[in-house]
């Protein structure tokens, strides 16, 4: 009669004969099981074979075995199969299933109900949208395997307590979900003590990361501080890089050198500005740096062509950059109106030149056409540059007045940009500038 023990030392000698023939099966595929060596594998080969060729069919390759060969480890039906039916579930599309799993392989070893729907809940809880989800975790599945009470959530309380809007955390995660991941101490709060130190208010900051979270994810140290020294260095003053980054925060994380260079060679070259003025144009559009060469060039061009001296174009650019952001095809429609409506000199949009950044239709004619009925000649700035009402209210009292232009930052306000800007896009310019290009028609409202 065989002994007590004799089933229990048969049942491990057969885990270790299949444990070989597991192993030796995939190494017979390339796959080097080494660190499999604590797991427990499967009683067979067969269902070794099962969760290779189920994973195989996701999409996932030897390489992807060998980077992280635990997943081997995983069972087919209590783990792999429901945790990928969630993922589906929640958004992901099965055919990007094979790529979430690629770049985070951790998930397989998640369970549904403990891991991963709490998580769910937490961005929901954070106004992320339901069909959103799917999104969100593609762009960075490592949130699943944070804690619910640490990071993510520290993060948040930080960011509403500078004062960003509860209801925006949502649409912020859906943006940029990696500020999330950051730590309050060493990332986040550094970031933005230093945008305070450079005079914007945390009001401001906060209405710049509700519209473009991603700015957090720009490198303190390596871009953020050495671009501000790099503005400094180009004849920016200091008092107006709170200014300059309001309007345009992406300035903070673009390749700034090069391209301040570049476009300082270009302006001086064939616009005829000089350093100091092509400073003064940054202060007032420092979206220029990111407007490509061909682009900027046509609206000078339009002007040079309408025999406005070369000396007479710098001025107008340095005073009203954002004319080289204009569409010439607007340009034109203004131009013969200002000459043959009008009556008026080339001179008055030398001293003006603010006069192509407003609507034809919308406010030139109708304001012109209003002065005119009531007999009054005035500047084009006293006739454009007030709004609606101030406009009404002059007409009715017989005299129109300038008002003061220029961008203007108060801090804890609002920085403004005097006029109604037609603005032309990059696609509509052969699409040669960079994707992060933006140009505000009216006011930056922060």
């Amino acid at each position: 009669m065989p002994s007590v023990t004799w089933g229990v030392i048969q049942g491990k000698k057969e885990k270790l004969v299949n444990r070989v023939i597991i192993c030796d099966y995939l190494k017979s595929l390339g796959i080097i099981p080494d660190e499999l060596e604590s797991l427990e594998l499967p009683s067979t080969v067969q269902v070794m074979k099962e969760r290779v060729e189920f994973l195989q069919r996701l999409g996932l390759t030897v390489d992807d075995f060998n980077e992280y060969p635990l997943m081997l480890g995983c069972s087919v039906r209590k783990n792999i199969i429901p945790v990928l039916g969630y993922l589906e579930k929640i958004g992901i599309s099965r055919s990007k299933l094979g790529e979430f799993v690629k770049s985070y392989p951790q998930v397989l070893h998640m369970s549904v109900v403990v891991e991963l729907m709490p998580v769910v809940k937490f961005l929901r809880g954070l106004d992320v949208e339901k069909q959103d989800i799917g999104f969100v975790l593609q762009k960075y599945p490592e949130l699943l395997g944070f804690k619910l009470e640490g990071t993510m959530s520290t993060s948040v309380a930080f960011l509403v307590s500078i004062g960003v809007s509860p209801r925006d955390i949502g649409p912020m995660v859906t943006q940029y979900p990696y500020f999330l991941g950051m730590r309050v101490g060493t990332v986040i709060k550094p970031f933005v003590d230093y945008m305070v130190s450079l005079g914007l208010p945390k009001k401001i900051v906060a209405r710049m990361l509700e519209k473009r979270a991603y700015i957090l994810g720009y490198n303190l140290e390596e871009t953020m501080k050495p671009n501000v020294d790099c503005l400094i260095s180009f004849g920016v003053r200091k008092e107006a890089l709170a200014s300059v980054i309001a309007q345009y925060p992406q300035i903070l994380g673009v390749p700034l050198k090069a391209k301040l260079s570049s476009q300082q060679y270009f302006f001086g070259l064939k616009l005829k500005v000089d350093p100091e003025g092509f400073a003064q144009v940054i202060e007032k559009m420092p979206q220029i740096v990111s407007l490509s060469q061909q682009v900027i060039l046509k609206p000078a061009q339009f002007l040079l062509e309408r025999s406005i001296p070369p000396h007479d174009v710098a001025k107008m650019i340095v005073k009203c950059p954002q004319v080289l952001a204009s569409r010439v095809a607007l340009m034109k429609n203004s131009f013969y109106f200002l000459k043959s409506e009008m009556g008026r000199p080339i001179k008055e949009l030398v001293d003006f030149p603010e006069y192509f950044t407003y609507g034809l239709e919308s406010r030139i004619k109708p304001r012109y056409q209003l002065a005119k009925s009531k007999g009054i000649r005035c500047s084009l700035d006293s006739l454009l540059n007030c709004s609606d009402q101030m406009f009404e209210e002059r007409l009715q009292d017989g005299c129109l007045e300038s008002e003061t232009v220029g961008p203007s930052f108060d801090m804890g306000g609002k920085l403004q940009l005097p006029g109604r800007y037609e603005i032309v896009s990059e696609s509509d310019e052969e699409d040669e500038s960079d994707n992060e290009t933006v140009l505000y028609r009216r006011t930056v409202s922060l």
